[in-house]
């Protein structure tokens, strides 16, 4: 296997992909297969396309559940694994994972000229081979990892499907692997989930400090007049990561019916916050009618 095979297949671990697909049964070591080593391929191309796509999105959700909860710790399996674990409803009882996702893949945060550029450099971009790999990873044969690759770079090539959630997961779980390199192995899907809480602020520093081999991953993928200016885009990126966890979870995003415009329960962060303990009011007296009682205005 050549070097830049080496890296190449480091990357797709540090990134999660190649942890998430052989974690679901889609490639396994020929000596965990039951097919011998000369049938132990992968699935043809466009087949694996359509299994790698729920896979990751499973990875996104895991990699978003270790950020959500990052921000608004819960009574959750996250929380607990980051060390921070509370009674009290957090990010997941809150549904701000899912206000994330619906977020990012339908209202982009943050520029869409750092999105693409993102997704290119996740296509492109080799890894240092100091990281030592799983064995389960390492067991996989060339064929294997080199049509995963391929079906990765359709997935994140097609700009009409492409959801960015995934592309900041991917993004957080570089950085995750970055911080603390056993974070390719463990509990949980994505190795940013895997970080305690002390490692996951450090990948926030990272993301938003100026980290040599992050921007010159990105930004070589990146069109003039933008080049060199990564630095400030991931402040953006880093900044909007922690604040959109802690407005869906705060919000009344869970609990509102959006057929009837109402709120179908009280939502948990205005338990937690004692706001409104009265419950909705329909308007402040204050502002109800025309100022000092008048019923018309003239000009």
């Amino acid at each position: 296997m050549s070097s830049s095979d080496l890296a190449r297949r480091a990357f797709l671990a540090r990134i999660g992909v190649l942890g998430a697909v052989t974690g679901a049964g889609v490639l396994l070591p020929p000596a965990l297969a039951a097919a011998p080593v000369a049938t132990a391929a992968a699935p043809p191309l466009p087949i694996l396309v359509d299994l790698l796509r729920p896979i990751l999105a499973e990875l996104a959700r895991d990699t978003l559940n270790g950020l959500t909860t990052f921000v608004v710790p819960g009574p959750d399996n996250y929380s607990r694994a980051q060390g921070t674990p509370v009674s009290s409803p957090g990010a997941l009882e809150m549904g701000a994972t899912d206000f994330m996702i619906e977020a990012l893949d339908h209202f982009v945060p943050f520029p869409d000229q750092l999105a693409k550029p993102l997704s290119t450099a996740f296509v492109t971009a080799l890894a240092d081979t100091g990281i030592k790999l799983p064995d389960s990873l390492l067991g996989l044969i060339d064929l294997q990892v080199s049509t995963l690759d391929k079906a990765l770079a359709i997935v994140l090539q097609n700009d009409e499907s492409l959801p960015l959630s995934l592309v900041i997961a991917l993004l957080l779980n570089l950085l995750a692997t970055q911080v603390n390199p056993l974070a390719l192995n463990g509990v949980f899907l994505s190795p940013f989930a895997r970080l305690s809480f002390a490692d996951k602020a450090r990948a926030f520093e990272l993301l938003e400090g100026p980290d040599a081999d992050l921007v010159a991953l990105l930004d070589g993928n990146l069109p003039q007049p933008l080049r060199g200016s990564v630095s400030g885009l991931l402040k953006f990126v880093g900044g909007a990561l922690l604040e959109f966890p802690a407005f869906g979870a705060f919000s009344e995003w869970k609990v509102f019916d959006k057929k009837t415009r109402k709120l179908k329960s009280r939502p948990a962060g205005w338990q937690l916050t004692g706001y409104q303990p009265a419950g909705p009011v329909e308007g402040w007296d204050d502002f109800r009618g025309y100022y000092q009682g008048r019923t018309s205005v003239e000009d």
